[in-house]
This record gives structure tokens, C-alpha cells and sequence, in this order.
């Protein structure tokens, strides 16, 4: 079997690109693309190098292991060790499901392959497509978002705190990036806050970006939140809650709720 340097180095991109992406969502991490990106260009790299050293199956092994906790520390954004291991997780779950996956579509379809040093090579560059599938979903989420856009104000939000809960006009902002020790942040209007807690209840703050400069937005953890979009509603639990410092008259929800 020939495999060209150039062929593997962009196959293990998109392969490590897609699973580290994956990992992501899942886990709900924040990174962004550049981070995953330099992940899966570290991957890549050590994938394509290690399998021409002479190290062993043991130690290739060991290498495999080790790197790919190097990737997902280099393509995650952590508050903590919990999130980090929360993150490798699921690449390492990821990256097992999809390994044992292609090493059995290889042995029915009669392709060849190499395995047994940590890596899998093939003549069939399955990491490309899979990778332009991602590209397609993620647009078409994209797509999907600017025209549900204009349906914002059919979105009902009843958050319950408590015993307090509070009901208020909402739409989703696929601009609202704003996240707190790796969950989404939805913000409310500060009058509505103030039916559901108080400062004695509020631990948590995080830096925000606005027109007028840098502010600390005060977050809490709603019990749940039932999003009624005209006749379905959907109720998610354990929810970050910001309550904005300008004035505001819908709650702005984070688009990964959805998730």
C-alpha cells in the first residue's frame, strides 16, 4: 500500500478536525475554530510522523495516548480540570467508536488498511468527506439560524427559580456568545431578575463586551426555563442565567440551548 505524505497529512486534519468538533458540542465547550483547527494540525502532524519511526506498537501506543491529550488541551478552552476531562472524553469515546468503526466497514468492503501501531492507515481517505459533511452541517445550521431569525418574537420564556418564576418575550441570537464555567448564558432583562433572586444569591459574574466597553454581567443558575415556541414547549434545566447591564425588554437566549 503507498500513501502519500501530502493525502495523510490533510486526511488526519479533517479526521482530528471533525472528532475534536464533536467533542465540542458535546461537551459544550466554548473553543472556538482556530483552537479546533490547531488541534487537528497537531494531530495531523503527530499522525503522520510517528507511524515512520520505529518505536514499537507499545510505545506507538503510549505516543497515540499522550498526544491525543495534548490535542484536546490544545484545541479546548477549560475553566477547570472537570472540563477538561470531560472534553478528552468524549474525543477519546469519539475517536474509538469511529476507529473500530472504519476497521470493520475496511474488512467487510476487502480495502486495505494498516493498524497495530496506534494509527490506521488506509488507501481510502475517509477523514476528507467526513470533514466536508461537517462544513455542509455547519452551514446549513447557519442557513437555518438567519431565516429563523426573523421568528424571534414568537418565542415564550417562563424561567422558575425557586420558588419565584417570571415570564417574558424572548428570541434566540446566534451572536450571543457568552458562556460561564463552560455552560451557555441566556440574559434577561434586570427587572425580571429581580423576581426570581437576589444579591445574596448571585455568586458569579462574567466579563462581557459591549458598544460602551468591558462589564461584568452577574449570572445565576435558573432551576429551568420552558421555551414555548407557539404551541411546543420545551423545557431545559439547570440554566445560566445573565442578568444584562443595559436595558433590555426580551430575554437574548443562548442558541446552544437548542443543543
Amino acid at each position: 500500500m503507498q500513501v502519500y505524505v501530502e493525502l495523510a497529512v490533510l486526511e488526519n486534519f479533517c479526521m482530528d478536525f471533525t472528532l475534536l468538533y464533536a467533542a465540542k458540542v458535546v461537551s459544550k465547550n466554548r473553543a472556538g475554530y482556530l483552537r479546533t483547527g490547531v488541534g487537528a494540525a497537531l494531530g495531523a502532524a503527530v499522525a503522520v510522523v510517528v507511524p515512520l519511526m520505529d518505536f514499537g506498537a507499545v510505545w506507538a501506543v503510549i505516543i497515540k495516548i499522550v498526544s491525543g491529550l495534548a490535542i484536546c488541551l490544545c484545541a479546548g478552552r477549560f475553566g477547570g480540570v472537570k472540563q477538561y476531562l470531560k472534553y478528552a472524553g468524549w474525543f477519546t469515546a469519539f475517536t474509538a467508536f469511529l476507529g473500530g468503526a472504519l476497521i470493520a466497514v475496511f474488512s467487510l468492503a476487502g480495502l486495505e488498511y494498516a493498524g497495530g501501531t496506534g494509527y490506521l492507515l488506509s488507501s481510502v481517505p475517509i477523514g476528507i468527506p467526513l470533514f466536508c459533511a461537517l462544513l455542509l452541517i455547519l452551514g446549513a445550521r447557519r442557513l437555518a439560524l438567519k431565516f429563523t431569525k426573523h421568528e424571534k418574537n414568537a418565542v415564550v420564556c417562563r424561567i422558575y427559580a425557586g420558588q419565584s418564576s417570571a415570564e417574558i418575550g424572548g428570541f434566540f441570537d446566534s451572536g450571543n456568545k457568552v458562556y460561564h464555567a463552560g455552560q451557555p448564558v441566556s440574559v434577561i432583562p434586570e427587572a425580571v431578575a429581580a423576581k426570581l433572586t437576589d444579591e445574596s444569591r448571585i455568586k458569579d459574574g462574567v466579563k462581557i463586551h459591549t458598544v460602551a466597553g468591558s462589564k461584568v454581567m452577574k449570572v445565576f443558575t435558573a432551576d429551568r426555563i420552558e421555551i414555548d415556541f407557539g404551541g411546543r414547549v420545551r423545557e431545559i434545566k439547570a440554566v445560566k442565567v445573565g442578568i444584562s447591564p443595559n436595558a433590555i425588554s426580551r430575554a437574548v437566549l443562548h442558541c446552544d440551548l437548542l443543543e
